[in-house]
């Protein structure tokens, strides 16, 4: 033996390689999880050597998530903390750790490897390489994911102090992954926001629910430039909304959240989050998507359709109602169908009702005025039905990444729409579900960010999908948004460090 074990280091190890192997049997199609198991199992126990032996037992009174995404939260981390640990003492063990849990990893694979089986090896393999060093291992040469940033910590610091509760960092590049966090998960609370956790991401829901809709509409059965009324006649819309108008946002219906007259004038819609304690009282309310597309279509038009751009909630809740109407499930699983199942992402969920966030996830608050006192309460337990697809599911930085990567990257839409959906109108920049935004440089990301009553994510990438940025925020909100000014400069501030030097034309 090159080296002692605690029995503390000895449990990590067999948390960690025995988590990988129940990962990928969780990612198995039914009838091969078993199979996973088993093989994987096998794997282990017949390793040699040091690490060999430690693992060739499995951990006693260790409790795995009951779900893949607790379980994946509970078992990539530890991936890690097993490769710095051995590479502390013995970079020779520590590649003899990877190769074993990659061994197993394959033998869980044989016969039946489906896209999130692969998908989930593509991430254990991330996790054992995030704390790799350049040499002395059999793995990669990739940036440790503790990398000094110095200017990446500085600037989530200065969020924290302009008022928000916590924020987590996720930056990919050609330094490999960095991930930070400043502040802290909940209010009154010491520890950190968790950097894998779950958040409500907004209207980065808009991006997935595009794709979607572009998915089906490369199935042949939807026509982009056809007119929204022959799928749902039940509105009775203006035949000239075409299902490109919606998820451009130049149809001009009104906005279900609230929307402004030309004047200026703010017009209400449902108690929506500058709603105030209205909102609050309301927020376990169930409303139905026919409901919130009647209450818009009730209101005065914005403009006529395809003439100018706003952007409008109610655009996609009807896209939510096509994908549904067209293909006969609800939104959620042809979501999982289409995205979630084939990338394999276990930390994201499209919740439309319910109530509860997975964890682990940092506190949303809301705060409001009554009676002349200042109230601040937690809402991250609350019904999303009141923003529907255009802002109710919840995701990780991770998850955000491989999403936004695969997506520009061409794995989810032919590259022709993928064209489309980076074609931005002339106004706002904004394509079909994302924005197109020029860098300092001259280059160009794809982007969309989000924000959740008291929980918001970024989302950003380099067209060819080599540089990104995601991030979780936690924060409390208020029907004033008076950290909206610090958000929009703390997000101008991030996305200066991390794409001011991309170049116009890069590939």
């Amino acid at each position: 033996m090159s080296i002692t074990l605690s029995e503390q280091d000895q449990l990590t190890l067999r948390t960690a390689a025995w988590g990988a192997v129940s990962l990928m049997s969780a990612a198995g199609a039914a009838g091969s999880a078993h199979k996973a198991a088993t093989e994987g199992s096998i794997a282990l126990t017949s390793a040699t050597g040091l690490v060999g032996h430690v693992l060739a037992q499995a951990p006693k009174g260790v409790k795995y998530g009951r779900t893949v995404a607790e379980l994946a939260d509970q078992v990539l981390p530890a991936l890690t903390r097993s490769m710095s640990l051995l590479q502390q003492r013995d970079p020779a063990e520590a590649a003899d750790f990877r190769r074993t849990v990659l061994v197993a990893v394959e033998a869980s694979t044989r016969g039946e490897a489906g896209p999130a089986m692969a998908e989930m090896a593509r991430k254990i393999t991330a996790a054992l390489d995030a704390a790799s060093a350049a040499t002395g291992t059999d793995a990669p040469a990739v940036p440790e994911a503790g990398q000094d940033r110095p200017e990446l910590d500085k600037v989530i610091q200065e969020m924290v102090d302009s008022g928000f509760v916590g924020v987590t960092l996720r930056v990919n590049d050609e330094r490999g992954e960095w991930t930070g966090s400043a502040g802290v998960a909940e209010f009154g609370g010491t520890e950190a926001p968790p950097v894998d956790g779950h958040v409500r991401i907004g209207s980065n829901t808009k991006t997935f629910t595009a794709t979607v809709v572009l998915q089906l509409v490369a199935e042949g059965q939807i026509g982009l430039d056809t007119p929204v009324d022959d799928y749902l006649p039940e509105f009775g819309l203006d035949r000239r909304i075409t299902v490109r108008m919606l998820l451009q946002h130049t149809s001009g219906v009104f906005n279900f959240t609230g929307d402004f007259d030309p004047d200026g004038t703010f017009v209400p819609g449902i108690p929506a989050t500058p709603a105030g304690k209205e909102w609050v009282d309301n927020r376990f309310h169930t409303y139905q998507p026919e409901q919130l597309v009647r209450l818009a279509l009730s209101k005065p038009a914005r403009f006529e359709p395809g003439t100018d751009w706003s952007y409008a909630n109610t655009n996609y809740v009807l896209a939510r109602l096509l994908i549904e109407r067209v293909t006969g499930r609800p939104v959620a699983e042809e979501m999982h169908r289409l995205i979630l199942e084939p990338l394999g992402l276990t930390g994201t969920v499209q919740p439309t009702t319910q109530t509860d966030i997975p964890e682990p996830y940092a506190h949303a608050y809301y705060r409001y005025d009554e009676d002349g006192e200042q109230h601040t309460i937690d809402v991250t337990r609350h019904n999303p039905s009141w923003i529907s697809s255009g802002g109710d599911m919840i995701s990780t930085t991770r998850d955000l990444h491989t999403f936004i990567t695969a997506l520009v990257g061409g794995k989810l839409l032919p590259s022709e729409l993928l064209a489309e959906m980076c074609t931005p109108e002339a106004k706002a920049g904004y394509g079909l579900g994302v924005f197109v935004q020029e860098t300092p440089g001259g280059g160009t990301v794809i982007t969309h960010n989000g924000g959740m009553a008291g929980h918001a994510a970024l989302m950003y990438s380099t067209p060819d999908g080599s540089k990104t940025l995601t991030a979780a925020l936690n924060y409390p909100d208020d029907a004033a948004m008076s950290l909206g000014a610090a958000f929009q400069q703390a997000t101008q501030r991030l996305f200066a460090e991390v794409f001011g030097n991309e170049q116009a034309g890069r590939p």
